[in-house]
């Protein structure tokens, strides 16, 4: 899993360090270039409404990024009305939100959370009131032990259902009305053989007719484990496709200890990412082996919809240094920036800017079997304050201009994208979880201090702070006249936690 996040720092400069001076299809060092910050471009927010939040990142390009308007503006957004919700556990991940949904027997404006030990909970977002919540079954088994999971929940596009994870490895397709399971075709559907091991953290995401679910390993990183993708029918829950990035010749779910190569795990926040068009996946690989062949620790990796077949792949020239020191490149997912360009960081506290058509420099290399090469980035950079990430990048596309938002525990920054490369616009040092761009404000909880801090996008001094409790990876939405925030960490191990709702 590579969650052993607290790296010492030194770890983290020293992988700077060797990253610059190794491969000659490698830039030469890490360099932040700067653009001043008038490169970011005022906010245009349109007429239509944002309503609904149906899953991490908005969006299955996990954008976390939008121009309509929220309701919320720069003169209302410190006088929003709070609520604080008791929900039945941590809720370490992100809410979904539906406007004028049918939920408790009436249409309530509805977000949707699930706890770090599988209860899912659906809450009025303008009383805080509880309308339902889901218990997985065997839920004492395992509740207040270390077999968590931090998935948040996914709205189906139909607005019925929504899909949960649970820490026993189940995927559940839960009615959005009352909470009631379907047990329809093949629901609950198992996606791991060993749940004990193999940890459902990553966001879940939707294309097309899927669901696609990704499994990571516990904290420790204990073997055996694999990280591996599956494909959901949506309606028979029917697991159409695997795609395993260890032993990855084997297309179906495997017993971990049936591999000859363990870790490797999916463990970003955003999961697996998909391009525009839906016809392929990014997604990114922690510590683990990697052969070239058959084995993709530490790696970016482009696989065809749906088949799940390898197109191409990224894997630094250090990628057995960051294996061995558990600075897992795949601690955040790539972000499709656009304009044939893709960004990726990790726990060495570099931000890798690559080339979508070409991933490691040269055409892609096809499928499982054969041989993927080393390096191939276009421009290495450092993230805010050189820390680790773990954090989504929020991506705003405003006419030809790109800007890019890093949060993680050393700061914040916002990126523009020139000329295929990325320079530095801004930067502060207020920690931050992934970042959101909504109706024309940037909003990044501070999980050391609490709160929400919120900016306009061209500047690092914030114009107002939503108050709340600590965390970890939670991160907020912002949607229709609504701020949601869980709080909490899920290595508490607790039974209670709280959620603030902030409304106009």
């Amino acid at each position: 899993m590579g969650a052993r996040h607290h790296t010492r720092l030194a770890l983290c400069c020293a992988a700077c360090v060797l990253v610059g001076a190794c491969g000659s299809n490698a830039p030469a060092q890490v360099s932040t270039p700067i653009a001043r910050e008038s490169a970011i471009p005022v906010p245009a927010v349109g007429g239509a409404q944002l309503l609904d939040w149906p899953e991490f990142g908005l969006d299955p390009q996990r954008s976390d990024s939008s121009e309509r308007s929220t309701g919320i503006t720069a003169a209302n957004a410190a006088r929003l009305h709070r609520i604080t919700v008791a929900v039945g556990g941590t809720v370490d991940s992100s809410p979904i939100y539906l406007h004028a949904a049918l939920a408790g027997g009436a249409p309530h404006n509805v977000t949707v959370v699930t706890t770090t030990y599988g209860k899912t909970v659906a809450i009025d977002a303008d009383s805080g009131r509880l309308l339902w919540t889901f218990t997985p079954l065997g839920y004492r088994g395992w509740a207040g032990s270390s077999q968590i999971t931090t998935t948040g929940p996914l709205a189906d596009p139909g607005r019925r259902f929504v899909y949960a994870a649970s820490p026993n490895g189940l995927i559940h397709k839960l009615s959005l009305e009352d909470g009631s399971e379907d047990r329809s075709g093949s629901w609950p559907v198992s996606v791991t053989r060993d749940a004990s091991h193999e940890k459902l953290a990553a966001a879940l995401n939707i294309d097309g007719p899927d669901v696609l679910v990704a499994t990571g390993g516990y904290f420790g990183d204990a073997p055996p484990y694999q990280g591996h993708v599956v494909l959901i029918d949506r309606s028979s829950g029917a697991v159409r496709g695997v795609f395993n990035t260890l032993c990855a010749n084997r297309h179906q779910i495997i017993a971990p200890s049936s591999c000859g190569a363990s870790d490797s795990a999916i463990l970003s926040r955003a999961g697996p990412v998909i391009e525009p068009g839906g016809g392929r996946i990014l997604l990114s690989t922690g510590n683990g082996p990697w052969n070239g062949t058959t084995n993709f620790g530490d790696s970016v990796l482009e696989l065809s919809f749906p088949s799940l077949s390898l197109r191409q792949s990224f894997t630094p020239v250090n990628q057995e240094h960051l294996s061995n020191t558990d600075t897992d490149l795949g601690s955040s997912a790539p972000a499709v920036l656009g304009s044939d360009r893709v960004v990726i960081a990790g726990k060495d506290g570099v931000m890798r800017v690559l080339a979508l058509s070409r991933l490691d420099g040269h055409p892609p290399a096809g499928g499982v079997g054969a041989h993927h090469r080393l390096g191939g980035e276009v421009q290495r950079l450092g993230i805010p304050g050189g820390g680790e990430l773990f954090t989504a990048p929020a991506v705003w596309r405003r006419g030809a201009s790109t800007t890019v938002f890093v949060a993680d525990e050393n700061g914040t920054a916002a990126y523009v994208l020139r000329g295929g490369r990325l320079l530095r616009a801004w930067q502060n040092s207020r920690s931050g979880t992934s970042p959101v761009m909504a109706g024309g404000l940037l909003y990044v909880y501070d999980p050391a201090g609490g709160g929400i801090y919120v900016y306009r996008p061209g500047s690092p001094q914030p114009i107002a702070k939503l108050a709340g409790s600590s965390g970890h990876w939670n991160s907020p939405i912002v949607v229709d006249g609504h701020v949601v925030e869980p709080e909490g960490n899920a290595n508490d191990h607790q039974l209670a936690g709280t959620l603030e709702l902030f409304r106009r």
